[in-house]
């Protein structure tokens, strides 16, 4: 058996849009975007709107970020093959991809607010959203939660926000809400009131 040495980590580069959204970095290749759009059809559950800003440790806006999400549908399940809970919602995708804006790097998702999942032991996670987050300077892809503020009882018993032990972090994770079914959610790579990050 062969083995290989791991390459080394990359900073994603100015190119990492042109690759991932063409359409949004001016080059009209496909009739839109991967991931641009969580929906192809009407959703169950509640609808909402995600924005928020990606800020360096100096707390300027990243214009030049790339998001994606990935949850659950508004009754808990992935749409993915080795789902075994049941039947995800055929009109939900699960996955999203946007660049943040090019003046303010404002990034918006439009989506539905996920249901409770099952964690290992079958306790119930709250509901949250994954992000991964690149851009240039960030040698490995950021991995983080984002929770919701006005699910307070959820969020006592998620197994994952138990662990975390300095506990006025958990903020961090935690989405403002702003309006009916809109949610505030900004990310800090360092410094004060730096988001927390997950190594998965």
């Amino acid at each position: 058996m062969t083995y290989h040495k791991e390459s080394p980590s990359q900073t994603a580069g100015p190119y990492v849009h042109i690759g991932c959204t063409p359409n949004f970095a001016g080059i009209s290749m496909y009739d839109g975007d991967l991931g641009a759009s969580l929906k192809r059809g009407p959703v169950n559950g509640q609808e909402i709107t995600v924005t928020g800003t990606v800020f360096d440790g100096a707390g300027t806006p990243l214009r030049d970020a790339l998001i994606e999400i990935w949850q659950a549908d508004a009754d808990g399940i992935f749409p993915a093959r080795n789902e075994t809970r049941g039947q995800a919602d055929p009109n939900f995708t699960g996955w999203g991809r946007t660049a943040g804006d090019a003046e303010t790097g404002q990034f918006t998702f439009d989506t539905v607010k996920p249901g409770q999942v099952p964690w290992r032991d079958g306790s119930l996670q709250a509901p949250h959203i994954t992000f991964w987050i690149v851009a240039r300077g960030v040698n490995i892809g950021l991995q983080t939660r984002m929770y919701f503020e006005d699910e307070p009882d959820a969020n006592a018993g998620d197994p994952i926000l138990k662990r975390i032990e300095h506990r006025s972090r958990i903020d961090t994770l935690l989405a403002r809400k702003t309006g009916k079914g809109a949610y505030h959610f900004d990310i800090v790579l360092q410094g004060e009131g730096e988001t927390i990050f997950f190594d998965i």
